[in-house]
C-alpha cells in the first residue's frame, strides 16, 4: 500500500502532523524505533530509569562518537560506549517527550531576529529564522488548545504549588525581580480527555502514569487515526534526483521493510535526522540526501546555560515553615525572564530563562550524594545510613536551571564515523562539539542573579555549574530552514530544498534555539506545517 503520508519519529516533531493529517482522511504512517508503550506500563522504577536506562538504547548497541574540539583547535575523540556517554533521550512512541518536565515557555519576538537586533557575532553563525513571531504565534496557541499548558496567561490554572513559593516570590520582590508561575505542559485539571496530575513529583527522566503530561504520544497519537509501527529502525531514505521515493526499515528481528508514499516528513531527533540524511546519499546525492548546500548536520544546536542548587535546613525555619517546605509532591513551579535582555558595557546582549524546581525525588540519586563525609573520604554503615536520614529528613534541595542560547558555529555538526556501527550495521553519527565563550559568559550573568535570589530566602551549601557541556535533552538544528539554498536544507516550510516532497519537522529546522526549552517551539512549528501540508495534498 503507498500512503499519503509517511513519518519517520514520533516526538514533538513528528505527532501533530500524524494527528491533522490523519484526522482529516489522510492515510498516515508513522515509524519509530522503540516501542509502544501506555500508561500502564508507567511506574516510578527508580532503578529503571536511574541504573538500567529503561526508555534509551542501550550503548552497546547503538551509541554516537563524540569529538570535543579544544580551545587549541585539537580534537579528543569519546566513543558514547567506552565513555558511558549518551545522547539518547527517550525512545519509544512519543519519543522523549515522554520524559520531558514539561517547561513550557514560547520563544520571543526577537528570537526569531537575532542577526538583525543583536548583531553579528564573532566566531558564530547567527542568522533570522525565515519566518516572524507572529507567524508562529497562532500555533503557540494550537498547542494550549490541543496539548494543554496549565499556567500561561489565558491558559488553564497553574498546578498547584509548594508553601515555599511564598517565601521565593517575597525574596524576588525585594530584590526587584519579577517571578511568575512555570508553564508546564500538565494538565492541572481533567481535560482534552485526558487525567490531571496526581503529583507524584516523578516528572523528569519518567513517563506520566497518567496522560496529565502533554507527550506526543498522550496528547495526540493516541488520538489520531495514523497507523504507528513501532520497533521500526529507518536505515535508509531512497530517491531520485527530484523526490523521495521510498524509506527502508528493520523490524525488531532485523528483517527489512519499504514503505512508499507521496510525502515523507523526517522527524527522528535533531542528530539522528541529520545521521539518517547523511547515510543516505546516492548517485544524486554525493554528499548525503537533500545535501546539496553541503549543509545536512552543520549549526547543530544544544541549550547553553547550566544549574545550580541551595539547600533549605530545618533550623533556619520555624515548624509551620518546615511543614510547608517538606509538603510531598506539590511543584515549586518559578521562573524568571528579567534578564531576557540585558546591557553589559554598552553592548545589548541576549540573556535567558531562569526556571526553580525542587531538586528531583528520586531516592537513588539523592542518596548517592551522601556517600562521602565532609572531608571527602567514602563513607558506608552505620554512619552512611545516619548522614542520608537526617539530610532528607531536615532539609530541601532547590534547584534552578539556566537556559540561554548555544550559539551555532561551524564547530558544532554532525557528521558519520565509519569506523562504528551500530547493532544494525548502520555507521553512527558523530556529535562534533565546541562551546561559543559567549554561551558561558550569559549562562553565569543568570546564574548569578539566581544565586542572589537563593542566599535572599536563606539557602545554604550552595553550589552553581555553569559549562559549555551539552545537555543531551535539549539538541536541535542540523538542517537550518531558510531562504538561500545555498546556506539552509529546508525552505521556511520545512521542506527540503533539494526535494519535492521531503520534509523535516523535528528541531533540526532550528537556526538559534531561543533561550527556552525548545518542545513547545517545535509543536508549535509542526502544527504550522501540518497546516500547509493539508493544503498542499488538497491540491
Amino acid at each position: 500500500m503507498k500512503y499519503d503520508i509517511c513519518i519517520v519519529g514520533s516526538g514533538a516533531g513528528a505527532a501533530p502532523i500524524a494527528y491533522e493529517l490523519s484526522n482529516a482522511g489522510y492515510k498516515v504512517v508513522v515509524l519509530e524505533k522503540g516501542k509502544y508503550y501506555r500508561e500502564k506500563d508507567f511506574s516510578k522504577d527508580e532503578l529503571a530509569i536511574s541504573r538500567r536506562d529503561k526508555f534509551t538504547p542501550l550503548l552497546k548497541d547503538e551509541q554516537h562518537v563524540i569529538n570535543v574540539r579544544n580551545e587549541g583547535g585539537s580534537i579528543d575523540r569519546f566513543e558514547g560506549a567506552e565513555y558511558n556517554w549518551s545522547f539518547w533521550n527517550g525512545s519509544m512512541v512519543g519519543g522523549s517527550s515522554n520524559l520531558m518536565s514539561g517547561y513550557f515557555h514560547k520563544m520571543k519576538p526577537n528570537d526569531f531576529k537575532l542577526r538583525s537586533v543583536y548583531g553579528e557575532i564573532k566566531g558564530a553563525n547567527v542568522v533570522d529564522w525565515p519566518i516572524s513571531y507572529e507567524e508562529l504565534e497562532p500555533y503557540y496557541e494550537k498547542v494550549k488548545e490541543v496539548i494543554g499548558v496549565s499556567g500561561d496567561v489565558m491558559s488553564m490554572d497553574a498546578l498547584e504549588v509548594n508553601g515555599a513559593t511564598k517565601w521565593f516570590d517575597k525574596s524576588c520582590k525585594e530584590l526587584g525581580y519579577k517571578s511568575f508561575a512555570t508553564p508546564r505542559a500538565i494538565l492541572s485539571s481533567a481535560t482534552l480527555g485526558r487525567n490531571s496530575c496526581a503529583y507524584s513529583n516523578f516528572c523528569g527522566s519518567y513517563p506520566c502514569a497518567t496522560g496529565a503530561k502533554g507527550s506526543a504520544r498522550a496528547a495526540l497519537l493516541q488520538k489520531c487515526n495514523a497507523e504507528i509501527i513501532s520497533e521500526a529502525f529507518v536505515y535508509k531514505i531512497d530517491s531520485d534526483k527530484s523526490k523521495v521515493t521510498q524509506v527502508h526499515y528493520y523490524d525488531k528481528d532485523k528483517k527489512s521493510h519499504s514503505i512508499k508514499a507521496k510525502i515523507f516528513v523526517l522527524a527522528a531527533q535533531a542528530i539522528e535526522s541529520s545521521r539518517l540524511l547523511l547515510n543516505s546519499k546516492n548517485k544524486y546525492f554525493p554528499n548525503g540526501l537533500a545535501n546539496n548546500s553541503k549543509e545536512v548536520g552543520k549549526n547543530l544546536i544544544f541549550s547553553g546555560g547550566g544549574s545550580g542548587t541551595g539547600r533549605i535546613k530545618k533550623e533556619n525555619l520555624s515548624e509551620d515553615e518546615f511543614k510547608e517546605l517538606m509538603q510531598a509532591g506539590l511543584f515549586f513551579n518559578r521562573s524568571l525572564q528579567d534578564w531576557y535582555e540585558y546591557d553589559k558595557g554598552g553592548v545589548k546582549y541576549k540573556g535567558g530563562t531562569i526556571d526553580f524546581l525542587f531538586e528531583h525525588q528520586n531516592i537513588i540519586s539523592r542518596a548517592s550524594r551522601e556517600f562521602y563525609d565532609d572531608e571527602g573520604n567514602i563513607m558506608w554503615g552505620d554512619k552512611l545510613q545516619r548522614r542520608i536520614q537526617k539530610t532528607l529528613t531536615t532539609s530541601r534541595v532547590l534547584t534552578f536551571e539556566v537556559f540561554n542560547d548555544w550559539l551555532p558555529t561551524d564547530f558544532t555538526y554532525v557528521s558519520i564515523d565509519e569506523k562504528v556501527k551500530d547493532k544494525y550495521g548502520i555507521a553512527v553519527g558523530a556529535i562534533n562539539l565546541y562551546g561559543h565563550k559567549r554561551d558561558v559568559e550569559v549562562g553565569k550573568h543568570l546564574a548569578s542573579r539566581a544565586e542572589k535570589v537563593l542566599k535572599s530566602m536563606g539557602a545554604s551549601d550552595i553550589q552553581v555549574s555553569i559549562s559549555d557541556s551539552p545537555p543531551p535533552n535539549l539538541v536541535a538544528g542540523g538542517c537550518r530552514f531558510g531562504v538561500d539554498a545555498k546556506n539552509s536544507v529546508l525552505d521556511k516550510n520545512c521542506k527540503a530544498h533539494d526535494l519535492e516532497n521531503l520534509y523535516v519537522t523535528d528541531a533540526s529546522f532550528m537556526p538559534t534555539g531561543g533561550s527556552v526549552p525548545y518542545t513547545w517551539t517545535i509543536y508549535a512549528n509542526s502544527f504550522r506545517v501540518a497546516e500547509h501540508l493539508k493544503k498542499i495534498m488538497k491540491s
